[in-house]
């Protein structure tokens, strides 16, 4: 008979435990969550203070830094602390809320990903309905879809995962609750569920690719069929940011996910967990922002105190 205890803790074993990585790894994680935060923070601010900004774009631009936000700080503060403290432990309730709230993150931002190619599938193709078509109602209906869809997936999966029985072993080989590496070291006879779960999810993830290739495929034919340069590159330059984002969730999250999974992972596969979870909400600000002239002009207004003033 199998030996099945309740578990009350999971050890987190994703980096090593020599003097160098106890160093390295907590400046390295606090480097990119104060980049994290401060970028994501700073969309949020300027995205609700100037009006100019109260577009469609924006709102879902801003929708999206919540969720990266959500992502991020669900998984490094507690890996920093660990590291600090020199412990690996993580509470069984703490493993919860991490598989509860990085698949909702992810899938939600998916979700939000494929609304924002539409948005500019609308804004370039249908110009002169595109205020009828992105009206107010159906900005909040999307957005609220998205975080919604998410939540559900993410219910799905935490009560999959911990339907299963941990008897054997509650060591974790990754550097947060990740939920292949939790069905790894589970000894239950129904993980089929959660593998059946993982495979719907990967169903989704493909649809909304597909979607979001349609988008841009109308786009481009479009963009193609404009007569000036100048107007070539404005609609290029709206549509970059958006594809280089989805493009770097996509490919790092489809790498993670999509490998086998090994009961001890290597380097590389905890660097691509790393890449998946920390480099979009990273990046993702510094993406929309880069080129960016409005957000540009509203980062000088909020360095100004303009908007304090007004």
């Amino acid at each position: 008979m199998t030996n099945i205890t309740v578990l009350t803790e999971f050890i987190l074993m994703g980096f090593s435990t020599n003097q160098s990585t106890y160093i390295f790894h907590p400046l390295l994680f606090s480097l990119i969550y104060l980049c994290a935060f401060m970028g994501n923070v700073f969309i949020i601010i300027i995205t609700t203070l100037d009006k100019y900004l109260h577009t469609p774009m924006y709102f879902f631009l801003k929708n999206l830094s919540f969720l990266d936000l959500c992502l991020i700080s669900s998984i490094i503060p507690k890996s920093i602390i660990n590291s600090l403290t020199h412990s690996n432990s993580i509470s069984f309730f703490g493993c919860v809320a991490q598989v509860l709230l990085v698949p909702f993150s992810t899938v939600a931002e998916l979700f939000l990903l494929t609304v924002m190619s539409f948005d500019r599938y609308a804004a370039i193709c249908h110009p002169l309905h595109y205020d009828v078509i992105m009206n107010r109602n159906i900005c909040l209906q999307m957005a609220t879809s998205s975080w919604v869809g998410g939540g559900i997936i993410a219910v799905m999966h935490t009560a999959g995962t911990f339907s299963l029985s941990y008897c054997n072993s509650n060591v974790v080989h990754q550097f947060f609750c990740d939920i292949p590496q939790l069905l790894a070291i589970s000894c239950s006879g129904n993980a089929l569920r959660e593998t059946v779960l993982i495979v719907i999810s990967v169903v989704i993830d493909a649809t909304c690719l597909i979607l979001i290739v349609i988008s841009y495929v109308y786009i481009f034919s479009t963009v193609k069929k404009i007569s000036s340069t100048e107007g070539q590159s404005k609609a290029f330059s709206t549509c970059l940011p958006h594809i280089t984002v989805v493009v770097l969730f996509l490919s790092t999250g489809f790498i993670a996910y999509l490998k086998p999974t090994s009961g001890s992972p290597s380097v590389f596969d905890i660097i691509i967990t790393v890449f998946y979870t920390c480099v979009p909400p990273t990046f993702n600000p510094l993406i929309y922002s880069l080129r960016n002239k409005a957000i540009k002009k509203a980062l000088v207004m909020l360095l100004e105190g303009r908007f304090i003033q007004k």
